[in-house]
């Protein structure tokens, strides 16, 4: 049996990392709280504890003796990796950086010491602190937790002179935030970009830029995703720069990130630098239909703490869209062997299933599947995937 690497997390977003290492003959411990996820049915051993439960954990993959630690697509284990890797001497994030990238209030702190270009933020803990500082914004604002992911509790005031829409959002976020603290910012305005790397060594790779589209206020959810980026060469190399800045001021020294940039009129802004590769099936299927890079097995061999592969083998486009869909039961799925046939369709993926009730999208988790395509262009792509969206038809009651 090959080197033992610990996956922190076990469902659907993690089940790319846990295939990878077992494809490249590792030893996979997957840690999960949810005894049913389903990365448990193809990891060699199961760990049914919290992935935040730093001792027990830590204990775990002592007992085990694993020779690497890593996480997909989540914020909240960078905190759990950087213990155990401090405590087993192995590669992982440090302790004042994990805590750097999962508290976005401490990350826009650093970066604003670092003139590194972030929206006019406040750090908000009380009723009477959020009124105070909403004063300060002439326009829209943004209310989100210091601490969630996937769009959870991020809401837009539009009327600021409201004051039961201004109390809504501010109860709303806060029903997120694990710590109980809010962030207020500035809304931006512009296109929206992530920006895929990896650093070895202190020296980071841009990997992609990828052009992202949302449901728009109030929420923000993510809808959809391609690469290459459609923006202009001089803003894509500002983007990198800024990016490549944001990320050695927060003291990523090994790893991905996953960095969130709006393109307002004074430049590109950073929205959030994540310390783990993008989701939405950006980096374990976007990006290597794009590139050919395989940013999973990159992290693995980082994790190991041996020199990533980054060779980009091919130049293509790839897109992804994600079903639009409104609140009640999913009576019927039509169509979906109709749209196989669009060309360049690569993947379409259900979440849900004849007979789940679904929500309104207000998170991601509330979106239902997905289309992904590739293509030589990135707007055939782009075309591809609304194709083959418009072919299915989903049946709600």
């Amino acid at each position: 049996m090959g080197k033992k690497i610990m996956i922190l997390g076990a469902s659907i977003l993690q089940l790319p990392a846990i295939i990878k290492a077992k494809e490249i003959g590792l030893q996979v411990i997957a840690v999960d709280m949810d005894p049913n996820a389903v990365g448990f049915q193809y990891a060699d051993i199961g760990v049914n504890i919290s992935t935040l439960d730093i001792k027990r954990v830590t204990e775990a993959a002592r007992y085990h003796q694993i020779e690497g630690i890593m996480t997909i697509a989540s914020d909240f284990p960078l905190r759990t990796i950087a213990e155990v890797a401090k405590e087993l001497h192995i590669k992982g994030i440090d302790i004042s950086t994990a805590l750097n990238v999962t508290n976005k209030v401490l990350m826009r702190q650093i970066l604003n010491e670092n003139n590194i270009p972030v929206p006019k933020f406040h750090r908000i803990n009380t009723l009477e602190e959020y009124l105070q500082s909403t004063k300060g914004f002439l326009g829209k604002y943004i209310v989100k937790p210091a601490d969630n992911s996937g769009s959870r509790g991020v809401v837009l005031v539009e009327n600021y002179q409201d004051s039961e829409v201004m109390e809504h959002a501010f109860n709303y976020s806060k029903k997120y935030s694990r710590s109980g603290e809010i962030i207020v910012e500035e809304f931006m305005e512009g296109p929206e970009v992530s920006v895929e790397t990896l650093t070895y060594e202190n020296t980071t790779t841009i990997i992609a830029i990828t052009d992202k589209v949302t449901t728009g206020a109030p929420e923000f959810v993510e809808m959809g995703h391609s690469i290459p980026s459609q923006l202009g060469e001089d803003i894509k190399l500002e983007i990198e720069n800024l990016v490549k800045n944001a990320i050695q001021a927060l003291g990523i020294k090994e790893g991905p990130t996953h960095t969130e940039v709006i393109v307002t009129k004074q430049g590109p802004k950073i929205v959030e630098v994540g310390a783990r590769l993008g989701g939405d099936n950006i980096t374990t299927h976007l990006v290597p239909y794009a590139t050919g890079v395989d940013m999973v097995k990159a992290c693995i061999e980082i994790a190991l703490g041996n020199k990533p592969t980054l060779n980009q083998s091919i130049k293509r486009a790839s897109a992804i869209r994600y079903f639009k869909t409104k609140e009640g039961k999913i009576k019927d799925i039509m169509g979906v062997d109709c749209a196989k046939l669009t060309p360049e369709v690569r993947n379409i993926v259900f979440t849900k299933q004849v007979g789940d009730k679904i929500s309104n999208i207000e998170s991601s988790n509330d979106r239902i599947g997905f289309v992904i395509t590739q293509h030589e262009a990135v707007k055939s792509a782009i075309e591809m995937c609304e194709e083959a969206l418009s072919k299915i038809k989903i049946v709600i009651e």
